[in-house]
This record gives structure tokens, C-alpha cells and sequence, in this order.
């Protein structure tokens, strides 16, 4: 199958590791990856603060980019929740009937990564290898917009060497809500400790999710109080296999891998 990647924003300028997991994951399942280099922002954040006007150009420049494509994949729940239900609404608010129509096209087969694999190609086991103990964080996104339920735990529960450990009250959010950790700091603060105690009463050496946002924001509260646990994006344990070696794709993200690398950490 040929793929689309859609390498959304974070992975582009911050979180590389996550789309060139998603490209080796899908090559190793024997299919083609392409990266229509038109692609930019979707707009997601415009139209989280109300400029729907700005979001309109992006909007335009997402469909043009990628309906050439019969599938598009993304390492992100959050910004392919925005593809399927914010792109229409947009240009439907700006009075494009067509862009609208041409935007549900797109959105139809625009796929998060989890959703890909287990709805499209219908597999779980993809040969990964990972032995770490692992919690799974199940992003807003994901969980409330997308409903991507339990895929990705399914697809971790296939990993050999993976101990995966239930996170509490994991549906609780993190804090990070993009612009909201920003315009309500106290309260995004209190909610990321929350959930911070959640992931260290775990014992896992590593929390996992589908959004390099969230690992973000989870991923400066571990750093800030040097845990020692490392937040991997799930395409990276997707990835990672014994040939490759585990080590090499238990990639440190954000404030704490470059606090790690300063030697902050054992």
C-alpha cells in the first residue's frame, strides 16, 4: 500500500523520532511511505483560539496536498481529530461548500497511526521488541475525538519483551491542552502532577503515548523531577526491534532527554 505521511507540526521542528518510527514501521510491514512535501501546519491551533480565518489557508493547503492520496497516516491523535472535524467545519464557516466536501474526502482516509494498523491492515503484532516497563497515556484527543479505545494498548500487548503496566485513572488529562497549559498555567500545573503521580506509581521506566504534545508536557514534569522515566512516543516502540536494538529507540523526548544527555540522570 502507498502511504501519506502526514508528519504534523511537533514532529517536523521537535519530535523527528516519531515520524521516522512511523516510516521504518511501515516499511518493515511492506508498504510504501511518500511525503507530499507541500504539506505544513493543519491549522489545529488557529481554530483552538478562533481564528478560523487564518485556519482557512491552511486548511486549503492540507487538502491540496495530500488528495492525491488514497491513504493518509499520522503519529498523532490530536492533529488528525483536527483533519476529520475541524477542516470542514472551516471552510463551511467561510462559505466553501466544495473545499468543505473536498476536505471530508480527505478526512475519510486520514488515519492516526493505532487506527492504521489495527482497522486498515488489521494487524496487532508487528514484530516489535521493546523490553522496557511500559505505562500507556491515552491522549484527549485520541481518546475523546478520534475514539481510538484500546488499539494502542492492543498493539502494545504484542510487543515481546514489554511488561505493560495499567496506568490509574488514565483517562484523566494530562494538563497540556496545547494554548490551555499556556493561558491557565496554575491549573494545567495542578492536573500534569496528577497525573505525574499516576505514572510514578506505575514503576514503569517509561510512559508512552500517541502525541508527542502530551509526552511533552508529561516529559518536562518527569524531567523537572528527575524520575529517571523516559516518555517514548508509541510509533518508537512500534519501531524498535531486537536487530535494531531496544537501547537505540528509547529515545529520550523534550526537557527530559536533553537532561538526561547532560548527564542529570544515572
Amino acid at each position: 500500500m502507498r502511504v501519506a505521511l502526514f508528519v504534523t507540526c511537533l514532529a517536523d521542528t521537535l519530535f523527528p523520532a516519531a515520524a521516522t518510527a512511523t516510516v521504518r514501521l511501515l516499511e518493515r510491514l511492506g508498504h510504501e511511505v511518500v511525503f507530499p512535501e507541500a504539506q505544513t501546519c493543519c491549522g489545529q491551533m488557529h481554530v483552538n483560539t478562533g481564528y478560523l480565518g487564518d485556519a482557512l489557508p491552511l486548511v486549503r493547503r492540507h487538502v491540496r496536498a495530500f488528495e492525491p492520496y488514497d491513504v493518509v497516516v499520522a503519529p498523532s491523535g490530536s492533529c488528525v481529530g483536527s483533519v476529520r472535524h475541524q477542516h470542514a467545519m472551516v471552510a463551511r464557516r467561510a462559505g466553501d461548500e466544495r473545499l468543505a466536501a473536498r476536505a471530508e474526502e480527505v478526512a475519510g482516509r486520514t488515519y492516526e497511526l493505532s487506527e492504521f494498523l489495527v482497522d486498515v491492515l488489521g494487524v496487532t503484532d508487528v514484530g516489535a521488541y521493546y523490553p522496557h516497563r511500559v505505562t500507556y497515556h491515552p491522549t484527549c484527543h485520541s481518546l475523546r475525538v478520534l475514539r481510538v479505545g484500546d488499539r494502542p494498548l492492543r498493539l502494545l500487548r504484542e510487543v515481546r519483551g514489554l511488561d505493560l503496566v495499567e496506568l490509574p485513572q488514565a483517562e484523566q488529562c494530562c494538563g497540556f491542552g496545547g494554548t490551555f497549559a499556556v493561558k491557565n498555567a496554575d491549573t494545567s500545573t495542578a492536573m500534569l502532577a496528577d497525573k505525574l503521580r499516576h505514572v510514578l506509581s506505575t514503576g514503569a521506566d517509561v510512559c508512552t503515548a500517541g502525541d508527542s504534545s502530551c509526552l511533552m508536557h508529561i516529559g518536562g514534569g518527569l524531567s523537572r523531577l528527575r524520575t529517571g522515566v523516559r516518555t517514548v512516543h508509541l510509533a518508537e516502540i512500534l519501531a524498535a526491534t531486537e536487530q535494531t536494538g531496544a537501547a537505540g529507540h528509547a529515545t529520550r523526548t523534550g526537557a527530559a532527554g536533553r537532561a538526561n544527555r547532560r548527564g542529570t540522570w544515572p
